[in-house]
């Protein structure tokens, strides 16, 4: 198609021009050029029900009409000043944030990314607590800066060879593979009680805080069990420490519910949020308490947190968000989805699980040892691929299959997606 350089010529100026940790799915990579609710298209203008939704970005879908007015009215008006001055996006974007935010979180902080959220709220932590020490859980992903990269669990994503200091590790409530030889539904919460021996034995006893995913999205798709969070909130209460839950892929509607954490009945003390919040126009923050937001009055800014653009189009997706009732949209869609992927793992010995919630879902590719399948899930994205849909992978070993769709995907995209899955894992 005239106009497009084509994915070769892409390619050979991004050897060329980007610095090599920039990857791309699969062997003959797609140059998308335009999207459209739950699709996207190629340079050659095939079309892709997109089961990614750019890592659980684009919730409200690509380029949704209202967002994109919204994006476009602003950047005609006013595109950028900074958080030094007053401009009223930004002031009704945290008003609406307290809104939907659980239980008492109530003031924010904008930045520019979920990694700045995750360091911004380690910060806060620090602040309110006096102390400097964090527990993670293994196999998470907090982001790419200097201390969210040290708080990550997974070695893929770990680049920087001298992480900082202070950081224990939890085990993380993997129940297809758990870490402490459990059976599912017979451990009683073994691994949230792992945290407090965690504190005893490899900290000083005094955390700052504790940060997790409701679900660990890049981990796999791992979702904790019923009263995880529950105990895990009880025990940082006896030692001090606060509970941190890191939203950037499980907030605005993901999972079925506006965010991640209200499955499990738990308020956290710090909240951050990323990705879906301005559907795609970038974006990241942290809520908190009145309490704990009073510790922070020294002089912080960040030059493109609030910034206009982003707070309008953050505005115009919270606006969709509830007008078209997308939380309980993704509840039944991911039902649906959930349901059917369990009947594809009862006839392919290859699915070894499949869990999640909402519309955030993974299948775990396994060998008949229970090793993991990670040829096999590069092989199946492929077939996915050239059947017309996009879905991710994830997971220590890249074996899990992610299914985050936009949440306006339909059930005909769904049951489609399903009949290819089937025909590809049949090839297998």
């Amino acid at each position: 198609m005239k106009g497009y350089a084509g994915p070769e010529e892409l390619l050979r100026k991004k050897r060329r021009y980007l610095i090599p940790c920039v990857y791309h799915f699969y062997a003959a990579p797609l140059q998308l050029v335009r999207g459209e609710m739950q699709y996207l298209y190629d340079h050659a203008g095939r079309r892709y029900c997109d089961f990614f939704a750019g890592v659980a970005v684009v919730n409200c879908g690509h380029c949704h009409p209202a967002i994109v007015k919204a994006v476009c009215e602003q950047a005609a008006t006013l595109q950028h000043t900074t958080t030094l001055y007053l401009t009223q996006p930004v002031i009704e974007l945290a008003e609406r944030l307290a809104a939907v935010a659980p239980g008492r979180l109530g003031k924010s902080f904008f930045c520019a990314s979920g990694s700045e959220a995750n360091e911004g709220a380690a910060l806060l932590a620090s602040l309110a607590t006096g102390r400097s020490e964090f527990i993670s859980l293994r196999y998470a992903l907090h982001g790419r800066t200097k201390l969210a990269m040290s708080l990550t669990g997974l070695a893929m994503w770990r680049a920087d060879a001298s992480p900082v200091g202070g950081v224990s590790f939890a085990p993380s409530p993997y129940c297809y593979r758990c870490p402490l030889g459990s059976r599912e539904g017979a451990c009683d919460l073994a691994c949230a009680d792992a945290v407090e021996t965690i504190i005893k034995t490899t900290t000083s006893g005094k955390v700052a805080a504790m940060f997790a995913e409701p679900v660990q999205g890049n981990g796999g798709i791992i979702t904790p069990p019923a009263g995880y969070f529950q105990r895990v909130r009880e025990i940082l209460a006896r030692y001090g420490a606060l509970l941190v839950v890191d939203e950037v892929q499980t907030g605005f509607g993901r999972t079925g519910k506006m965010f991640g954490i209200e499955h499990y009945g738990v308020e956290p003390d710090v909240m951050t949020l990323a990705k879906a919040l301005a559907n795609g126009t970038p974006v990241g923050a942290f809520i908190t308490t009145d309490e704990l937001a009073a510790t922070f009055t020294r002089p912080s800014a960040s030059t493109l947190g609030g910034n206009p653009v982003t707070a309008a189009a953050a505005l115009a997706t919270l606006d969709v968000i509830a007008r078209e009732e997308l939380a309980s949209r993704a509840a039944a869609l991911g039902a649906r989805l959930k349901a059917g992927l369990a009947a594809l793992m009862a006839r392919h010995p290859v699915i070894g699980d499949v869990r999640g919630l909402g519309l955030m879902l993974g299948a775990e590719l396994v060998r008949p040892d229970k090793s993991p399948a990670t040829h096999e899930t590069d092989v199946v994205l492929e077939g996915l691929k050239d059947r017309g849909f996009l879905v991710g992978k994830n997971g220590l070993y890249r074996n899990v299959l992610a299914f985050q769709p936009p949440l306006v995907v339909g059930a005909g995209d769904i049951d489609a997606l399903l009949a290819a899955l089937d025909d590809v894992l049949g090839r297998l």
